[in-house]
């Protein structure tokens, strides 16, 4: 399956507006995308606990006309969406195939929250790095300038989460939404060591890649492959870091 976690920050509830893809994908040159969608959302407590607390397979099925509303709904009839209130607290999109299948699938989460100071303080991408084009990738869109955040791409720590066959080594590239290279990394210590120490945000393994940055208003993507061609599972993560 295809993972997505998001951290909702403050006091207040955020309405939220989750999407799996998987044919729309195809228009963007995409081979072998997922055929079916299904949706799960999940609230996870601070015990680790998760909840199931909606479901969808195709997006008109439930939600038709509050989805539409929003000017988001998927542009294939088979992929899934969810609307939800949620409160503050972490929550995880679980995506896989309504009949079984396999393929490359997109989870996307958009606060709708109107006129919200608050934000989606934490979101990340669990999947499967391969090789050639099969890599991880994560995506965040800023909603204002001087968005100041740190990525992590992670494999090695998963393994203390029971998760097998995690990447030994993963490397992170960004790319700004004309897919003009920002920046690298392959041991976060390499570079900017202090200032990661400082967010409390440094990855536990030296192999482990991470990366500050400062972006202006719009869509960034981050990227993770394995170092000499490795491959495994991966995590990829942003977190917000207020000035």
């Amino acid at each position: 399956a295809a993972i997505g976690g998001f951290v909702i920050a403050g006091t207040e509830n955020h309405t939220v507006l989750v999407r799996g893809l998987g044919p729309t994908l195809s228009s963007f040159g995409i081979n072998g995308v997922l055929p079916n969608p299904f949706l799960t959302l999940h609230y996870v407590d601070l015990l680790g606990h998760e909840t199931i607390l909606a479901t969808n397979d195709n997006w008109k099925d439930t939600q038709q006309d509050a989805i539409s509303s929003t000017g988001l709904a998927p542009s294939n009839d088979t992929e899934a969406a969810i609307i939800q209130s949620l409160a503050p607290g972490s929550y995880t999109a679980v995506l896989t195939d309504a009949d079984g299948g396999s393929g490359v699938g997109l989870i996307e989460v958009y606060d709708l929250t109107a006129g919200s100071t608050l934000l989606l303080f934490n979101i990340s991408t669990r999947g499967f790095v391969g090789v050639e084009d099969h890599v991880l990738v994560g995506g965040f869109i800023a909603r204002s300038n001087n968005t100041r955040v740190v990525v992590r791409a992670l494999g090695p720590t998963l393994q203390g989460f029971g998760i097998a066959g995690a990447l030994s080594d993963p490397i992170l590239m960004l790319f700004d939404e004309n897919g003009n290279f920002i920046a690298s990394n392959d041991n976060w210590g390499d570079t900017q060591a202090d200032e990661i120490e400082t967010t409390g945000y440094a990855p536990p393994c030296p192999a482990e890649s991470a990366i500050i940055v400062t972006r202006p208003a719009g869509n960034t993507t981050a990227i993770v492959t394995g170092k000499n061609r490795s491959t495994g599972v991966a995590l990829v993560e942003v977190y917000y870091l207020p000035f």
